[in-house]
């Protein structure tokens, strides 16, 4: 078992706009109204950087940095695991799109957002950070792996390590083999020992067999915990709403999970 203190959450999908009001929503204090999830580039990076961002970068930089500012802590100086299914969806249509023409060229830029840390590099842009960054993708399991990477990271290093999970829909075709239901954000700052930003506790261990996975209670809830992996993680999100202690089952790889003990601080 890792234990992870929680000092900061990021919120960023349809119906839910930042952590305070999602917070007040996943806790069943007002009801989800789904809505268009709206999010603008960061001001932190340089205009030209600004101009060159997809959806999937902002949405991972909005959620990062509103973790980060409810932590307190300084981004420059915490390390990052990045987790997406799919990367940014909008640049592989348009490469493809590219690569299917007579002339087969693909622009430097799109090239340059093509890689799955992308949003890993214009993070390390706008924080100014060099601290180390991880960029993985577990399929449907790709928030399951973040976290559980995350939690490896503190109980091996001792560090505090942020979790930034985003996805973002792929356009048609690719929609058609691969829905992603909606542009989703969340981010978590964790820390190896409790503060007094700390929140929540995380007791994470694997189990290494089938499970009751948790689900949402409500529908549109469920549907877009369902429909978008970094949405994965809103059982668990819903339990830090909650305040009180819950173990939460998160789907990982070939019927194993993650249990997520939830207790809070105070």
């Amino acid at each position: 078992m890792m234990r992870a203190f929680v000092e900061g959450v990021g919120l960023l999908g349809p119906g839910l706009q930042g952590w305070a009001a999602g917070r007040r929503v996943l806790a069943g204090e007002e009801p989800y109204r789904p809505a268009p999830t709206a999010v603008a580039a960061s001001e932190l990076l340089p205009a030209p950087e600004r101009r060159r961002t997809g959806m999937p970068v902002k949405l991972a930089l909005a959620a990062g940095l509103e973790a980060f500012g409810a932590a307190g802590r300084d981004a420059a100086e915490v390390g990052t695991v990045f987790a997406s299914s799919g990367g940014d969806c909008d640049n592989v249509h348009l490469m493809c799109e590219a690569l299917a023409a007579p002339e087969r060229q693909v622009s430097p830029t799109r090239f340059h957002n093509s890689v799955h840390n992308a949003a890993a590099g214009y993070w390390s842009i706008a924080t100014r950070s060099r601290a180390p960054s991880t960029s993985l993708c577990c399929y449907d399991a790709s928030v399951a792996a973040g976290l559980l990477d995350a939690a490896s990271q503190i109980a091996v290093d001792g560090d505090p390590v942020a979790l930034i999970a985003y996805d973002h829909p792929y356009p048609e075709p690719l929609n058609a083999v691969r829905p992603l239901g909606a542009s989703f954000g969340a981010a978590l700052v964790l820390a190896p020992r409790a503060t007094a930003r700390a929140i929540a506790v995380l007791d994470v261990a694997f189990v290494p067999q089938k499970a009751a996975t948790a689900r949402m209670d409500d529908p549109g809830l469920e549907a877009l915990r369902a429909g978008v992996p970094a949405a994965r993680c809103l059982p668990l999100l819903a339990a830090l709403a909650h305040g009180a202690r819950e173990t939460v089952m998160l789907e990982y790889v070939a019927g194993t999970h993650l249990r997520v003990a939830v207790s809070p601080c105070s």
